[in-house]
Parts: C-alpha cells; sequence; structure tokens
C-alpha cells in the first residue's frame, strides 16, 4: 500500500511565500514523475509543476518565475516552493506521482491567499 502526504499549505498575504512538501512512503520504487496540481473552486484540477527522475521540470505558463519544484529521490520527497503569491493561487493543491505507469494522489492541502 502506498500513501501520499502533503504538508505545508495554510493562510498567507498577497506577495507571501509558502513552501509544499510531499512524501510518498509505503510499497513505492522508482518513482519516475512527481508533479504538484491544484483546484480552486468551481474550476477544473490544472497541473502546476512537475518534474521527473532526472530533473527535468515543467511548469504552467502562470507559474513560471514564481514557483519551484524539486525532490529528493532518497526520501521519496517532492517539495514546490511558493513566492510572489497572488489570491488567484487560492486552491487545493494536490501531489501526484507516477510509478510503474501507476498514478499516486494525496488528498491535497488548503492555500488560502489573502489580498
Amino acid at each position: 500500500q502506498v500513501q501520499v502526504v502533503e504538508s505545508g499549505g495554510g493562510l498567507v498575504q498577497a506577495g507571501g511565500s509558502l513552501r509544499l512538501s510531499c512524501e510518498a512512503s509505503g510499497s513505492i520504487f522508482s518513482i519516475n514523475y512527481m508533479a504538484w496540481y491544484r483546484q480552486a473552486p468551481g474550476k477544473q484540477r490544472e497541473l502546476v509543476a512537475g518534474i521527473g527522475a532526472s530533473g527535468m521540470t515543467n511548469y504552467a505558463e502562470s507559474m513560471k518565475g514564481r514557483f519551484t519544484v524539486s525532490r529528493e529521490n532518497a526520501k521519496n520527497t517532492v517539495y514546490l516552493q511558493m513566492n510572489i503569491l497572488k489570491p488567484e493561487d487560492t486552491a487545493v493543491y494536490y501531489c501526484a506521482l507516477r510509478s510503474a505507469r501507476v498514478w499516486y494522489w494525496g488528498q491535497g492541502t488548503q492555500v488560502t491567499v489573502s489580498s
């Protein structure tokens, strides 16, 4: 069984920063891809950023320059550093991991940015 647990969400003022963490545990090996998604109320879930096993990253256009994704393979952990946060970044942020063509999702962590 695989557990995926996010942490680090919370309330922050516009212009502030937050760092999200996501750790996978259990029977999981060789995580190929680790990513962050988010879903705002009334909107579809969207990709925020992802990182492959080699360290290659991809970002949604609106996050480039503000968000940084990184990973620690030894800890099966992925991070999302979010800077210059805006009210429109308010959403539930989900961690997603792909291993052996199987996707694992966390329960999500709320990020609220006040204006």
